[in-house]
């Protein structure tokens, strides 16, 4: 039997605040999902004047920093043509991102959720969703 680890829908909300606080800070109103380890939707907020084509983006940045265990940043990197991961954007049904923004929600070095933000650009997105990250350890005392 399998034990898994996953983030409460109470601790996907520190994570919303986390970056709705430093999108406030950047004077840039972003869309922010929260998912679970599998890469499931958990909560969802679109700040006021937050762009409606962030939404599914930022729920896909949220999935693939779950699902692939890594930031999408990275694999903005590792997509490039003639690379081993060239193609993987199209997978999973067109949800796997490599736009910066979605990192993964590590507990005790296990993955627990994936966060996604966007409507900035992707090193704003990036930064917002490091803050978020950042206030969820400060709030919960959880060890990456």
């Amino acid at each position: 039997m399998l034990e898994i680890k996953r983030i409460s829908i109470d601790e996907a909300a520190i994570l919303i605040e986390g970056a709705r606080r430093k999108s406030n800070e950047l004077g840039i109103p972003m869309c922010t999902a929260v998912t679970d380890e599998s890469g499931h939707l958990l909560s969802f907020e679109r700040m006021d004047g937050g762009k409606i084509s962030s939404i599914s983006i930022a729920i896909d940045k949220a999935f693939t920093g779950a699902v692939a265990r890594k930031g999408t940043h990275v694999y903005n990197q590792l997509c490039q043509p003639g690379k081993g991961t060239f193609g993987i954007h199209v997978t999973n049904g067109g949800h796997f991102s490599i736009i910066g923004g979605g990192l993964p929600v590590t507990v005790d070095g296990v993955i627990v959720g994936g966060v996604g933000v966007s409507s900035g650009t992707a090193d704003e997105d990036l930064v917002v969703a490091q803050a978020a990250l950042a206030y969820f350890y400060e709030k919960t005392g959880f060890a990456e």
